[in-house]
């Protein structure tokens, strides 16, 4: 499949959803860690692993998207 600019358009509005979407998140998480919420420890594992796996797709997705950008 050949990526034109509207992909890369789409790819990069994507992945800068991902990035605030995770960034509110990981905000929201550190803030109810830090009052004391009580939660099980695999709840916090498992929330850390949610951003970290969807903050690498989002760099998957914004270097994909930068490569049909750059392309003419």
């Amino acid at each position: 499949m050949k990526l034109e600019r509207r992909h890369g358009w789409l790819l990069v509005g994507v992945a800068v959803w991902n990035f605030l979407t995770y960034a509110m998140f990981t905000r929201n998480l550190w803030s109810a860690h830090a009052e004391g919420e009580d939660r099980p420890t695999g709840y916090w594992v498992a929330h850390t692993v949610l951003i970290v796996v969807n903050v690498v797709i989002g760099v998957v997705l914004g270097r994909l998207g930068l490569k049909a950008l750059q392309r003419r």
